[in-house]
């Protein structure tokens, strides 16, 4: 837990209030804003992961429009919410989060603030105590649109001008307000309940607490995020799509420093927990989703999708290949045109061919399945093969059964093998068979039509077409 030194008590616990009720009509959606995803997750989730890196005793967040979606889709035991029912500004908004932190340090994110860093964070609200304050500012070439940073001659913070109240001269500053405040909860929710709204907005503006600060004698500490982007808000689909990009090149930057080869950095998508060997390939348009493990020399193809799965040493993932809660152990080569679907487990040095599709089969070491093959709810041992267009047969309209290959099994092209079903080791399917009783090991298994060849047998053809 991160804690900070109060002058009189010793030390203070870190609470933080994410503001996360804005209505945000510029994205043209019914969903509300801050559950528009970057990386595949809500930008609230974002916030919220961050906040929990700092091991606050409280996180509460402050929701409104989109009513119960908002906590429905984030959700967490260690969550506080906090409704506000009318937009009446920020200020407004981080009241109806105090009570209950009045005694703590206060940090104020901001649910369309996606990419902040932990780290920035930290020692943002490391520089608080119980007579200072911190404001988190940005110098902007153009900062229009932003409320203003207003210093004295000293260059001491004294208070913030939002853009639609500022004069020409307030304008004419470069520094603005990121809205990221950390300060004592008891100064907080003294002043909180003195804001005005007599302003052009007509809101109780959290910025306003500036001012009062300085008017109290408490010290304001301005401080900048490592990267401007940190900081950036989404009000629309193409700031939304920006910081998109920006994610992803980080992400693709932090997997090249641990030692990943990427065919193009601007052509991966991230959307999870990636951990990673080193040596590996990536070629463009890979994709890996939720928490995903990849050893070292890993290749994988154009067009990938993996998702929390487990990839071994030197495994090669051929093109166009689909991947999902799987675990595919070293030396084995999947696709192209694969899916791989949950609860599959291959072994070492396993292949699984061209669109070939397994579920929950369970695949021993050294076995092939190499083609166009459905293998659902298996146990299959080591050095099986599995011809062209076999299918398990594992669901008979209400139950699923399971199909057991032992170890040596040789299964024909074309075999339909409708479980419960064992076919023993070191027994053969002959090709085209439909099988559905148990196959004893060594054994040769046909189950097929009898072949008649028809002597002097005629072709249909067409039939002349009537003449008008």
């Amino acid at each position: 837990m991160v804690e900070l030194m109060d002058s009189n008590k010793g030390r203070q616990s870190l609470a933080v209030v994410v503001l996360a009720a804005g209505k945000g009509t510029r994205m043209k959606s019914a969903l509300p804003k801050v559950l528009h995803p970057i990386a595949g997750k809500p930008m609230l989730a974002h916030v919220v992961d961050t906040a929990r890196n700092l091991n606050a005793k409280r996180i509460s967040v402050v929701y409104g429009h989109g009513g119960e979606a908002v906590p429905e889709a984030v959700a967490g035991d260690d969550l506080q919410w906090a409704l506000q029912a009318e937009q009446l500004g920020t200020g407004h908004a981080v009241a109806q989060a105090m009570p209950g932190i009045e005694e703590d340090i206060v940090l104020v994110l901001y649910g369309d603030v996606p990419l902040i860093q932990a780290e920035t964070l930290q020692r943002f609200v490391e520089t608080v105590d119980a007579n200072t304050l911190a404001l988190m500012t940005l110098t902007m070439d153009d900062p229009s649109g932003y409320g203003r940073i207003i210093r004295d001659a000293a260059g001491k913070v004294q208070r913030i001008v939002e853009q639609k109240d500022a004069n020409d001269a307030e304008k004419s500053v470069k520094e603005i307000n990121t809205g990221i405040l950390a300060c004592p909860g008891k100064f907080l929710a003294a002043v909180l309940p003195k804001l005005s709204s007599n302003n052009a907005q007509g809101e109780y503006y959290l910025t306003d607490v500036i001012a009062m600060a300085v008017a109290e004698g408490l010290q304001v500490r301005a401080a900048q995020p490592d990267f401007a982007w940190e900081v950036d808000g989404v009000n629309d689909r193409v700031q939304l799509s920006r910081l998109e990009r920006i994610y992803q090149r980080v992400q693709a930057e932090a997997l090249m420093r641990a030692g990943v080869t990427l065919a193009d950095p601007a052509r991966l998508d991230v959307r999870g927990n990636i951990s990673v060997g080193t040596d590996l390939y990536f070629d463009v348009n890979v994709v890996l989703e939720g928490d995903v493990t990849l050893g070292s020399n890993v290749v994988i193809g154009p067009n990938v999708v993996i998702r929390n799965s487990i990839i071994g040493d030197n495994v090669h993932i051929e093109a166009n290949s689909h991947v999902d809660g799987a675990r595919i152990d070293a030396d084995s080569q999947i696709g192209p045109y694969a899916r791989i679907r949950p609860g599959t487990e291959l072994a070492r040095k396993t292949k699984v061919g061209n669109f070939v599709e397994t579920k929950k089969a369970i695949v021993g070491e050294g076995s092939k399945i190499n083609h166009l093959s459905y293998v659902g709810d298996a146990q299959i041992g080591k050095d099986v093969n599995i011809g062209a267009g076999t299918i398990t047969c594992n669901y008979d309209g209400v139950n699923k059964s399971q199909t057991i290959m032992k170890d040596g099994a040789f299964i024909g092209s074309n075999s339909s093998l409708v479980a419960p079903v064992t076919i023993g080791n070191n027994a053969t399917v002959g090709a085209g068979s439909t099988v559905s009783k148990d196959v004893p090991d060594g054994h040769l298994a046909v189950a097929r039509g009898l072949q008649r060849n028809i002597k002097g047998w005629s072709r249909p053809s067409k039939k002349d077409a009537k003449k008008d």
